[in-house]
C-alpha cells in the first residue's frame, strides 16, 4: 500500500500452510526490504510457528512503519481483497505449473470456481477468522493476567515502602539519631550499591561502639 509496486504480489503464496511455503513468501518480503533498504530482520523462524504474541509484535511494528512513510494516512484507493485477489490470479497465471500448486491450492481454486468467489475461499476466510477472534481472546486473558500481576506487585511495594520510611522517620529523631544503631539503620537505608551487602558495615558500627553490650553479654 504504501510502496506500490514494490511488491511482486503474483510470486506471493495467500493458501501458504506449511513452513516452507510461508519462508517463500518471507524471503519476498525480505527482498523488498532490502531493495527499499528497510534495516529490519524478519525472525522468520519464530513467525511461521503461529504463535500470537511473535506475529502480533511484527504486525505492530509493520502498522508503526506504515505510519511512518504515510504519516498515518489511510490510502482510500487502495483495496486489500482485491488487490490480494488480483495477485491470486496474477500467480495462477504465471506459475500454474510451479512447487506452490499444492493441495490446499488446488482445493481453494476449485472451491472458487464452484461459488464464483476470490482465490481465497469463503470456508477458509471462516476458518481463519475464528483463528483470529481465538487468538485475540487468549492475548486478552494474558493481559488481564498481567494487569492483576502488576497491580499485586505495586501494592507489595508500596506496603513495603510505608514501612521502611516510617523507619526512617523514627531514625530522624534528634534523641535518636546519634545511637549507633540508628546509625547501623541508616547505613543500611541507604545503601546505593544493591549488589554488596551494607550489613557487615552495620554490624560494625554496632560492635565498636562502647557501652552498646552489658557487661554479662561482652562475657
Amino acid at each position: 500500500m504504501v510502496h506500490p509496486g514494490v511488491v511482486p504480489m503474483h510470486k506471493v503464496n495467500f493458501d501458504a500452510k506449511t513452513e516452507y511455503d510461508m519462508i517463500q513468501n518471507y524471503k519476498i518480503l525480505q527482498d523488498v526490504f532490502n531493495k527499499l533498504r528497510i534495516s529490519k530482520n524478519i525472525e522468520v523462524n519464530k513467525l511461521v510457528k503461529g504463535r500470537p504474541l511473535d506475529n502480533l509484535e511484527f504486525l505492530q511494528w509493520l502498522k508503526r512503519y506504515c505510519d511512518s512513510v504515510n504519516g498515518g494516512i489511510m490510502n482510500e484507493n487502495y483495496n486489500p481483497v482485491e488487490r490480494r485477489s488480483k495477485g491470486c490470479k496474477e500467480r495462477n497465471l504465471k506459475g500454474s505449473n510451479k512447487s506452490s500448486k499444492s493441495l490446499q491450492a488446488n482445493r481453494l481454486s476449485g472451491a472458487s470456481s464452484t461459488e464464483g468467489g476470490p482465490c481465497v475461499g469463503k470456508v477458509y476466510n471462516a476458518i481463519a477468522e475464528e483463528q483470529y477472534i481465538e487468538q485475540i481472546q487468549q492475548l486478552s486473558e494474558k493481559i488481564a493476567d498481567l494487569k492483576v500481576s502488576v497491580d499485586s506487585s505495586e501494592k507489595e511495594r508500596d506496603f513495603y515502602f510505608s514501612k521502611l520510611r516510617d523507619i526512617e522517620i523514627l531514625c530522624q529523631r534528634p534523641e535518636l539519631e546519634h545511637l549507633p544503631m540508628t546509625k547501623a539503620i541508616k547505613k543500611i537505608l541507604y545503601a546505593a550499591d544493591a549488589r554488596d551487602s551494607p550489613l557487615t558495615e552495620a554490624n560494625d558500627i554496632i560492635t565498636r561502639s562502647p557501652g552498646m553490650f552489658l557487661d554479662g553479654d561482652e562475657e
